[in-house]
């Protein structure tokens, strides 16, 4: 449209001012962007065609991809964990949790597994202790999460006092 303008008038438009000019003045140039209804797609009846030079750069079989690890890989991430591959294609778990639940049987919903004393490369396994979300809040809200595992087990007691205060509060409004 641009063009046409340009080409008729002798203008210097753009396609964003055309954009604006349309959108200001709510105009409608009738394109809607869409295919019409009955149109034949270009690659119709192309099943399995091959562009010249496109079979060289395709993925040959028993190619192994850049981002493949094998199973029993550890990685730390970004925000301070080692996930272990546990399966494939791609299954990670946490290493921490992975540890908890060999000594302690599987984690029970709506639990987590923190590090007692913070250090996310510690994975002693008295180190490792079993919270429920509820008391998760409680310990991020109070700062109760220390560098020894002892004084947040402490924490942990101090978060369910909370939790306890807050449940009677309220039943009393009740």
């Amino acid at each position: 449209m641009a063009d046409m303008l340009n080409k008729v008038f002798d203008t210097k438009y753009t396609k964003g001012q055309m954009k604006a000019i349309y959108a200001r003045f709510k105009l409608n140039s009738g394109r809607t962007g869409r295919f019409r209804k009955g149109n034949a797609p270009v690659n119709k009846g192309k099943k399995g065609y091959s562009y010249p030079g496109m079979v060289a750069t395709q993925f040959k079989k028993g190619n192994i991809p850049r981002n493949w690890w094998p199973v029993g890989t550890e990685r730390l991430r970004a925000d301070g964990y080692v996930w272990k591959k546990v399966a494939g294609p791609n299954k990670w778990r946490e290493k921490h949790v992975l540890i908890w639940e060999a000594a302690n049987g599987p984690r029970p919903k709506k639990h987590v597994v923190l590090f007692g004393d913070g250090n996310r490369q510690n994975f002693e396994p008295d180190n490792l202790i079993l919270v429920s979300q509820k008391q998760l809040v409680r310990l991020n809200q109070k700062h109760l999460i220390q560098n020894d595992a002892g004084l947040t087990r402490t924490g942990i007691i101090i978060a369910d006092i909370h939790n306890r205060i807050g449940e009677r509060r309220k039943a009393g409004r009740r």
